[in-house]
């Protein structure tokens, strides 16, 4: 059985076969020629030719008009899509970002030129063969990031290479040359023009990759985060204060709690950041909850549990802060802790106490029975059928109550005991009430 990578490559192969078989020139262009001669696996195949678009149409069995504006065509080869495009040159850019209209032209060469840097302005023929007219390998072997032709040029058509040079310098451990970092910071004032989506795309794989916190220098030593149509907390992060184990956190949402946890921000502001960014609802919430339990966890360890019953010991307040926040968030916490003790400084958690926290945080959590109310042995019609009390108000404190009682293993997790706890409690809070 073939591996995955090696029928991507084939499929590519197979589209550049048939485009020469049909007397047009046709190479495997960009990315997937890179990270073939850096040994690291190509994640998708693109063909540069000198086919026109309707040509590629014809050419192909199936074939998905996704790019005709700039000369893109999607083929699609056992189910896999390949991005063929035509050789060409570009208008005069708009708003730093893309070309007013594309040229169709018969130069490999050409088309290469246009290319953000010289890594990425290489081609492979079918039989293997390089044409790398501006020394992208060289520039790689040598570890330098290098604008094709003249940087300043470059920067200014497309605003978003500015985060892309930063990324790749990061992610191939590459030294970026010198006329290109000083083109890049004079024209580090374009990113006002780049769509706060597309600048968190790029910032996603920065802090997904092999090397975030070489990404985050890099980003502070250009001041690019501080030029976005919108500010950004994380222009404020000091790469001095950030854990190299960072890259040890597997979660990229962790990572950027991290982040923002070192930047001790409320979890209101980040919420309204990620938003701003075009983050998922569900990627929002996941960081704002690891936010919100460390503010928490610090708040039952040091006397101010801010409305939580207070706890006694270091396992109880991983509990309690489970229980309102979600397993899920507290385990995340943990991880963060045990690469950086002082992570959640600003946020109220001492270093000891992180260190104690992230070195019990799987225990504890392995001893709860429960961790959410669907995990209850009761529910809310039983509760309410027990208690004899209309539905109202009083039924989610009492749930709230039996979950805490039954994660920390005061009560055990079964119909009896719960009933019994609920009804001792309700009249508990009855005679609070009357009092």
């Amino acid at each position: 059985m073939q591996e995955p990578l090696e029928r991507l490559e084939r499929g590519a192969l197979t589209i550049v076969e048939a485009l020469m078989k049909q007397g047009y020139e046709a190479y495997l262009v960009g990315g997937c020629v890179r990270d073939k001669l850096l040994s690291r696996k190509v994640k998708d195949y693109d063909i540069a030719t000198s086919a026109r678009p309707e040509q590629v149409k014809s050419a192909f069995a199936r074939t998905i008009p996704t790019g005709l504006q700039h000369g893109t065509v999607t083929v699609v080869i056992e189910g896999q899509p390949y991005e063929v495009t035509t050789f060409r040159k570009e208008d005069a850019y708009e708003d730093h970002r893309r070309p007013a209209g594309v040229e169709y032209i018969d130069s490999l060469y050409e088309d290469l030129r246009r290319r953000d840097f010289t890594m990425n302005a290489m081609a492979l023929d079918l039989e293997g063969r390089l044409i790398d007219p501006f020394h992208g390998r060289a520039d790689m072997e040598q570890g330098i990031l290098r604008c094709v032709g003249e940087a300043k040029e470059r920067f200014e058509e497309d605003a978003l290479r500015i985060l892309r040079c930063i990324r790749f310098a990061a992610e191939y451990s590459m030294e970026v040359e010198g006329a290109t970092w000083e083109a890049l910071l004079a024209q580090v004032h374009l990113l006002k023009h780049i769509a706060m989506e597309r600048v968190r795309m790029e910032l996603e794989r920065m802090i997904a990759g092999a090397a975030p916190v070489k990404a985050v220098k890099l980003l502070a030593a250009s001041g690019a985060l501080r030029y976005c149509k919108l500010p950004l907390l994380l222009a404020d992060v000091s790469p001095d204060r950030l854990s190299e184990g960072l890259a040890q956190l597997h979660s990229p949402l962790e990572r950027w709690a991290y982040m923002y946890l070192q930047l001790g921000a409320e979890a209101k502001a980040v919420e309204e950041e990620l938003r701003n960014l075009t983050f998922s609802n569900h990627q929002v919430e996941e960081v704002r909850l690891i936010i919100a339990a460390a503010r928490n966890v610090a708040g039952c360890l040091n006397g101010d549990p801010a409305g939580e019953v207070t706890a006694s010991s270091y396992g109880e307040s991983w509990k309690l802060a489970a229980v309102r926040f979600g397993k899920q968030a507290i385990r995340s916490l943990g991880a963060i802790l045990a690469i950086d003790e002082d992570a959640a400084a600003s946020a109220g958690i001492e270093s000891g106490q992180a260190r104690s926290l992230a070195g019990g945080s799987a225990v504890w959590l392995d001893e709860m029975p429960v961790g959410k109310t669907a995990e209850l042995q009761i529910n809310g019609g039983e509760l309410i059928s027990h208690i004899g009390k209309p539905a109202g108000p009083w039924v989610a404190p009492v749930l709230q109550h039996l979950l805490r009682a039954a994660a920390l293993g005061t009560t055990p997790n079964s119909k009896e005991a719960l009933l019994l706890e609920a009804r001792r409690y309700d009249q508990l809070t009855e005679r609070e009430r009357d009092e």
